[in-house]
């Protein structure tokens, strides 16, 4: 009976060691698939773009956020590999164990088929019941009988159960080899790809460091150019608290939304989705991340961001990450048309947008289309500006929409 309760055990620990390598699996393959399709968009767009585009900057920028994100993949590959490598091992090791398990039971099982079979016949189980010295006696081995029968019953099925393991195993272990292989080749071809992009960035940055002043030149004027859009943007909020405050009878001078208790709600909802909202876009990628941070080509100048900046593909809708109401849509000068959405106390905004679909006043919903993002016909490409604004300070967009990195 021993040998059966340690095979149900072991039975029990192979179903939840399968189910937790195939989790596992699932989900370094789900990353990999992501990243190869942040690559296929990357890819997408650089092609596109530099057919028209000047700035070498702008194309060194990109060429290094596909490095980057080739770099993951190399590396989640080869995660990925180890992981399967790994599993192979303990298979094996598995399929050693599961071999010497079903072979101990196959002879138990015959040498109690051999021994139930000595003592089959009908006149030898009489005798057995006959022989008995009392009635509880014959009742006991009746029950005995019976209990043998069952027990030799189980243990048949546990042996087609373990077989079926068995089996089992070693289809997984012949698919996991495959994976393995698939993935190697696969990686070959992405660091090609990683190094090649690296030799055309490498040159890419030896241009602009041949010329440093000129390029320097132009990212302060684009610094200049977004501080200005920064104090345009905040003036707006302000006269957005002020036409808020003034309609809920609040007296002048307040510089934070007065909150009802529905925008209160609103806020403390849209606090509570913080890392999980919705992008702007339905797909794209961060070509300038959030905050103050080294020029990623000429370090010795500084940028910062109020926000993130996401390029996308032509006519791409922009949406609402969440429910509000729409409190401006204006056009500003040099960065096209504005969409500010109110959220309790919080408010976002997306701008160089297209045909805007909402206007002042308008409740939205989460994933609500608000517009399309532009594109720029010099360069081919369509980048929409995010942004997240509370009392009196901008927040990391990154750190609240989901998986923004």
């Amino acid at each position: 009976m021993n040998s059966l309760k340690h095979l149900i055990v072991i039975s029990i620990f192979f179903v939840a060691y399968v189910t937790s390598a195939q989790q596992n699996q699932e989900q370094l393959e789900q990353e990999r698939k992501s990243l190869q399709a942040k690559i296929a968009s990357i890819t997408k767009l650089n092609a596109k773009s530099k057919e028209k585009e000047k700035s070498l900057l702008d194309q060194v920028n990109a060429l290094s956020r596909q490095v980057r994100v080739l770099n993951r993949l190399v590396k989640l590959t080869n995660r990925q590999a180890n992981y399967i490598n790994r599993k192979i091992k303990e298979n094996t090791v598995e399929i050693e164990n599961l071999t010497t398990e079903l072979s101990d039971l196959k002879e138990d099982y015959a040498k109690m088929i051999q021994k139930s079979y000595k003592s089959k016949s009908s006149q030898n189980r009489v005798m057995f019941l006959l022989s008995s010295e009392s009635f509880l006696q014959a009742y006991k081995r009746i029950s005995y009988m019976q209990q043998y029968t069952k027990f030799r019953k189980k243990q048949g099925a546990l042996i087609e159960t373990k077989t079926e393991q068995l089996k089992k195993l070693n289809v997984q272990l012949l698919e996991q080899r495959k994976q393995k292989e698939k993935l190697v080749a696969e990686n070959r071809k992405t660091k090609k790809s990683l190094e090649n992009d690296r030799l055309e960035q490498q040159k890419l940055i030896a241009q602009i460091n041949s010329d440093q002043a000129t390029y320097a030149k132009q990212i302060r004027a684009q610094q200049k150019k977004a501080k200005a859009i920064d104090r345009k943007i905040e003036k707006l909020i302000k006269e957005a608290i002020a036409r808020a405050n003034k309609k809920a009878g609040v007296k002048k001078g307040t510089k934070t939304f007065t909150l009802t208790a529905e925008s209160k709600k609103l806020a403390t909802n849209f606090t509570s989705n913080r890392g999980k909202l919705p992008w702007p876009v339905l797909k794209g990628d961060v070509i300038k991340p959030f905050g103050r941070q080294r020029h990623p080509v000429l370090k010795n100048i500084e940028i910062n961001n109020s926000g993130v900046d996401i390029e996308t593909e032509e006519n791409q809708v922009a949406r609402a990450i969440f429910d509000g109401e729409v409190s401006t849509v204006q056009a500003i000068k040099g960065a096209g048309k504005l969409v500010q959405i109110r959220h309790g106390n919080f408010i976002t905004t997306y701008y160089n947008i297209d045909q805007i679909s909402v206007k002042e006043g308008d409740k939205v919903r989460t994933k609500q289309a608000i517009g399309k993002v532009h594109t720029n016909s010099n360069t081919g490409r369509s980048i929409i500006k995010f942004s997240i604004y509370q009392g009196s300070k901008f927040l990391n967009p990154q750190k609240w929409i989901y998986k923004m990195k």
